[in-house]
């Protein structure tokens, strides 16, 4: 059973910086792309940013392209978004999710995401 576990949310300042971490456990993800995703009150989950295991291709959607990092630190199975210049609108529930993935690197539709945490809130003041 796969279980993605998120950590490092919180409250910050407009201009402030976080970073979110995930770790993953249940198999091996080499053929895996890891998401993060976003959902604020009353709008739809998007796509944030988006990782390819094996390879380590990156995507990110374009609000946060510029502000915002994803890493992976295969030796501990953890996924990190390090986000920077934060603004009010990136207030949100943010998920980690994975999914095996063999034709796109890095899916940015949720539906390429079989497992998914049980999300960190992330709030900035403005």
């Amino acid at each position: 059973q796969v279980q993605l576990v998120e950590s490092g949310g919180g409250l910050v300042q407009a201009g402030g910086s976080l970073r979110l971490s995930c770790t993953a456990s249940g198999r091996t993800f080499s053929s895996y792309a890891m998401g993060w995703f976003r959902q604020a009150p009353g709008k739809e989950r998007e796509f944030v940013a988006g990782i390819r295991w094996s390879g380590g291709s990156t995507y990110y959607a374009d609000s946060v392209k510029g502000r915002f990092t994803i890493s992976k630190d295969n030796a501990k199975n953890t996924v990190y978004l390090q986000m920077n210049s934060l603004k009010p609108e990136d207030t949100a529930v943010y998920y980690c999710a994975a999914g095996e993935s063999w034709v796109i690197a890095v899916p940015t539709s949720d539906l390429g995401y079989r497992y998914w945490g049980r999300g960190t809130q992330v709030t900035v003041s403005s």
